[in-house]
């Protein structure tokens, strides 16, 4: 694609925190920057993706189904490193492409998801090259946002643009649930596991020491925690059958975390932002 094309679009991304219009308004979308094979030059593109479990994200160099690869697949197979964006964190990343059995199984899922990446095969003779694009970030994330209070907010509007996404997809799949949107759902329930496990292990334990006066919306929140756990176990649990109730569990583990969010948005923000200030 074009300067034309992208550069709107990443100026898009990057000034809404990753939502874009247009064509691409709800869909799963990333910046990928490679360095040119021939250049040397930073070069960035605007890429749909797939969710793969949570340690890793995967895109296909479609190109449109045109008949070469796209420049970013050639930068990469020189040099594997490059830097995702993915509208709340950038991270650095290792590209492995995929190949043989595994690149099959990955597109079959793609495919079974949404039938464009099968016309886009079809419309081509070359192979569409399937890459995972794994974080090898190292320290605290770089998170884009201004504040903590920010930084929480930005995440939990993530997790309900994926969840909205995930209702939206287990409603028109009905019960044949597909094997990507399998994927899907368990990429979101291992990010909320992180998520949760992070703060009991880190901001709750701060707040305890600095602000025992917020003691009961803490243990509030922890309880909240372990609620949405044994939803998620549930959840998981209806992947594992086959699908069958998956769609009221997702209902289910949607309504219970909004309110849960809305909850802990209301009570740290104005602390965490506060204390930053200080």
């Amino acid at each position: 694609m074009s300067n034309a094309f992208n550069t709107p679009i990443i100026e898009e991304f990057r000034a809404n925190r990753g939502q874009v219009g247009g064509g691409f308004e709800g869909a799963r979308l990333l910046l990928l920057t490679t360095t040119g094979a021939r250049t040397g030059a930073l070069h960035t593109v605007p890429l749909g993706y797939l969710p793969d479990g949570g340690e890793r994200v995967l895109v296909i160099g479609s190109a449109g189904g045109g008949p070469h690869h796209p420049a970013w697949f050639h930068n990469l197979r020189a040099d594997p490193r490059a830097t995702v964006e993915d509208g709340v964190f950038t991270y650095a990343a290792e590209a492995t492409i995929l190949d043989g059995a595994e690149r099959d199984s990955v597109f079959a899922r793609a495919a079974g998801a949404d039938p464009g990446w099968a016309a886009y095969q079809d419309a081509t003779t070359r192979v569409l090259p399937v890459v995972a694009l794994s974080n090898v970030r190292t320290g605290p994330p770089n998170v884009a946002a201004d504040s903590p209070g920010a930084a929480l907010r930005l995440i939990h509007d993530a997790f309900r643009r994926e969840l909205a996404l995930i209702r939206s997809e287990v409603a028109t799949a009905g019960p044949a649930l597909g094997a990507q949107l399998r994927v899907n759902c368990l990429t979101l329930c291992a990010g909320l596991r992180n998520h949760h496990g992070g703060e009991d292990a880190a901001m709750f334990p701060f707040l305890d020491l600095t602000r025992p006066d917020l003691a009961p919306v803490v243990d509030r929140l922890r309880y909240e925690h372990e609620q949405i756990a044994v939803l998620v176990a549930r959840l998981q649990e209806a992947i594992a059958a086959g699908g069958a109730g998956v769609t009221e569990e997702v209902d289910r583990l949607a309504t219970d975390l909004e309110r849960h969010l809305a909850y802990e948005e209301e009570q740290l923000i104005p602390v965490l932002d506060g204390a930053a200030a200080r």
